[in-house]
């Protein structure tokens, strides 16, 4: 006894950690937390009372048995128990003291937990798992299909049924969508995390290809936009390992619900639209929440709203767009190839390949996960959406030349130089004659901008408008000589197939 007293003096007054107080007193560790549990429930303080004997703590710590039958004493309440359990940071010790402080004569710790795992035991296979509350949202989809039927041509489609499910309070959701691909997968999950009005800490698929596209035992690889959902609203997205149902037993059982429950109602109805189905689904979902459980305490609404909704993490303040993502190729003209149209990127990943995250208006491009583009989509196949700023140097001097921009730069040589400038733009294609222009402008920088005025002079009265002939002219020096006059033609006064200049004015 005097080491009881001991280990009590060092924990309360001296204030050692338990390593400390079991090397003292040369005990187990195990030993003086058993002590201290002890002395948690005993209804004692620290310091001790004056006068208080040995025998009298050793009485107090270590009550003798009762005295109570065992079939007299108060059992506890094992669904009670069972749901308190689920709520963060509740232990069976916690709730054994508790039942202890409510009956003096109660149980034992070790016979609480043995027949609560007994009592756990019988019942089903799912309710046994344990679940933190807000911890986990298991999804699937249905084996069931409902069948629609389009009132204009008879064609019957059938509907998939998306499902998804609290593991602590089993509060579920369930919707109808045209198919299982990944738009519909994203679009099931965004509008449960709607209905839940908050975010699980773990979503546990099945391996459903839309969610993971290769499975794998240890280290499964999500579709990237399944993990871009994931990481919008902060989850973990664990799936389940392959044929391993005991993984998302919870969603097997809610799966066996819905269908029992909803599907097996609506068998005899009619639908039109997918809306009309999904309507009829929330009505039957709303009874199935409400509908109290048969072995435990409560609804699942109700074990939602004092379980998992508390726990929940808040929705982000927007919900994720929908995205696809590809394999995308710069080519050597700095564009990528999207849906037939093509969208400019940095001309330094000339040859690169990236990858384009599309959505229903937008394009971006990443590279090494650093975005490097961002579009509006275009519908035009063929066509360009190119960015200045995505262009080399030179690229961008270049596609800011217009014949207009090159004549009105001609116009400040003089007038011939513009009439030179107007002359080899006059083609079909103006822009094949951009080099050409560029380089008469450039002959002005080099032999002066009246030699350059006074060659096109020339040029235009001899029809040479060329890049050549004015670099000839200039090399020559045949600017500085006057100019040739023009001698008019004589013609005969009387020949009625001849219509002379006159004709022209």
């Amino acid at each position: 006894m005097r080491k009881i007293r001991e280990v009590l003096r060092l924990r309360f007054e001296a204030q050692l950690p338990a390593r400390q107080v079991a090397e003292s007193v040369r005990i187990a560790r195990s030993s003086v937390a058993e002590y201290e549990r002890r002395f948690a429930v005993s209804g004692l303080n620290w310091p001790l009372p004056a006068g208080l004997s040995d025998t009298e703590i050793e009485r107090r710590l270590f009550p003798p048995a009762s005295a109570v039958p065992a079939a007299t004493r108060p059992l506890p309440d094992w669904p009670v128990v069972h749901q308190e359990l689920r709520r963060p940071g509740v232990t069976l010790m916690l709730l054994w003291e508790e039942y202890r402080a409510a009956y003096r004569d109660g149980f034992a710790y070790t016979w609480f937990c043995t027949h609560y795992r007994r009592w756990a035991g019988k019942l089903d296979r799912v309710m046994r798992q344990t679940h933190r509350a807000g911890e986990k949202l298991f999804v699937d989809y249905a084996g069931q299909t409902v069948e629609i039927i389009d009132q204009h041509t008879g064609e019957v489609r059938t509907a998939q049924v998306f499902i998804a499910v609290l593991g602590a309070s089993n509060y579920t959701y369930a919707e109808a969508t045209w198919t299982q691909t990944l738009p519909d997968w994203i679009g099931a999950h965004v509008r449960a995390f709607e209905f839940l009005g908050g975010v699980s800490e773990v979503v546990v698929p099945d391996n459903l290809r839309s969610g993971v596209s290769k499975a794998c035992r240890y280290e499964p690889d999500l579709n990237p936009s399944y993990a871009e959902l994931a990481e919008h609203y902060g989850v973990a997205v664990v799936p389940a390992r392959v044929r391993k149902p005991r993984d998302k037993a919870k969603v097997e059982n809610a799966v066996l619900v819905v269908e029992r429950w909803i599907l097996a109602a609506l068998r005899h109805r009619t639908f039109f639209t997918l809306k009309e189905l999904n309507a009829a689904i929330a009505t039957l979902l709303e009874r199935l929440n409400n509908r109290p459980f048969k072995k435990l305490p409560g609804t699942r609404r109700e074990a939602f709203e004092q379980i998992d909704q508390p726990a929940l993490r808040v929705l982000p303040a927007t919900p994720y767009v929908f995205a696809t993502w590809k394999k995308v190729r710069v080519h050597i003209d700095y564009h990528v190839e999207v849906d037939g149209h093509y969208y400019s990127v940095p001309y330094a990943l000339v040859r690169q390949q990236l990858d384009a995250r599309l959505t229903a208006h937008t394009l971006e491009c990443f590279h090494k996960g650093q975005r490097v583009a961002s579009h509006v989509r275009s519908p035009a196949k063929g066509r360009h959406t190119t960015i200045t700023a995505h262009m080399p140097k030179a690229h961008r001097e270049y596609a800011e030349w217009t014949p207009q921009r090159l004549v009105r730069w001609a116009e400040k040589s003089g007038p011939a130089t513009a009439g030179v400038i107007s002359q080899v733009l006059s083609r079909p294609h103006p822009q094949q004659g951009f080099r050409s222009c560029l380089g008469i402008m450039r002959l002005g920088e080099r032999f002066g901008q009246d030699r350059l005025e006074a060659a096109c002079q020339r040029a235009l009265l001899l029809g040479a408008c060329r890049y050549k002939s004015l670099e000839s002219i200039l090399k020559r020096g045949l600017d500085r000589q006057p100019l040739p006059e023009q001698q008019a033609l004589s013609l005969p006064e009387a020949h009625d197939h001849l219509r002379g200049p006159g004709y022209y004015h």
